[in-house]
């Protein structure tokens, strides 16, 4: 269930009017490793599967190369869920050495990293083969929306899309969470193993940092946002080499990382 119905009293200046409104789910899942927990992640349901595997591979968690084993261990009513991750201790990743705290939120890249070094990234610049022509931005992001059935509902929900390099849509995710929305896109393509295939990753809210990490161990060299770039983010885009796009709305994009090599026209 990612969408629920909730009462609600709407004022305006003319009028007061009880109404039913859709609302966009938000619960948590428990997610343990090995039979340990390791962090609670605050999501929309349904896509529970691609968001762990994206998550354990955007993260530097799982490093092996089979789909791990992973069992629900509780799913009730209310959306709250618990499941095991079996990995060999060989392919645990540094990502699970710097695990976050119990709870993670689903707005903060940031939260629950318990210190400062934990935000350090293996520096290591990926090589694109692929520019991205600014002119098609309008169109993948109207391909992009009408596949936001979730946000047309409740207008709460963030969303992420993979694309190709043919700009043909991959993979489009829903969640409460921007970052919970890329590690779905992440996980799913994994699933189908298309990962190699992904080109190109639009968001629909602003970016952090942590969304370009999980883009590089991804291997994806270009991110557009709708909206604005951290600044922590544009660092990391430039010593990572991602072509970092923001604002990108109607004909206007702004380029903060890496406009040589991977942006081939101009509106």
């Amino acid at each position: 269930m990612q969408t629920i119905y909730y009462e609600g009293i709407k004022k305006t200046a003319d009028a007061t009017t009880l109404i039913q409104d859709y609302l966009v789910v938000e619960a948590p899942l428990e997610i343990n490793i090995n039979g340990n927990p390791f962090t609670v992640v605050m999501r929309t349901p349904g896509k529970d599967i691609p968001l762990i595997l994206g998550l354990l591979f955007a993260e530097d968690i799982y490093r092996g190369t089979e789909i791990p084993k992973i069992d629900i261990l509780e799913n009730s009513e209310n959306e709250f869920a618990k499941i095991n991750v079996q990995i060999p201790i060989a392919d645990l990743g540094v990502g699970y050495l710097n695990k976050r705290s119990l709870l993670s939120v689903s707005s903060c890249g940031i939260c629950g990293k318990q210190s400062l070094s934990d935000l350090i990234q293996p520096k290591q610049k990926l090589q694109s083969k692929n520019a991205i022509d600014l002119e098609k931005l309008p169109e993948m992001f109207r391909i992009m929306q009408r596949h936001q059935d979730v946000f047309n509902q409740t207008g709460g929900s963030h969303a992420a899309a993979l694309f190709n390099s043919n700009y043909e849509l991959l993979t489009l995710q829903e969640d409460i969470g921007r970052h919970n929305a890329v590690d779905k896109c992440i996980g799913d393509l994994i699933l189908q193993n298309k990962l190699h295939s992904a080109t190109f990753m639009l968001v629909s809210g602003r970016v952090s940092y942590e969304i370009i990490t999980k883009a590089f161990f991804a291997k994806i060299a270009t991110v557009v946002a709708v909206s604005a770039c951290s600044s922590l983010a544009v660092d990391y885009a430039k010593e990572f080499g991602i072509c970092l796009i923001g604002f990108s709305r109607e004909e206007k994009a702004t380029v903060y990382a890496n406009p040589n090599t991977t942006v081939s026209s101009t509106f």
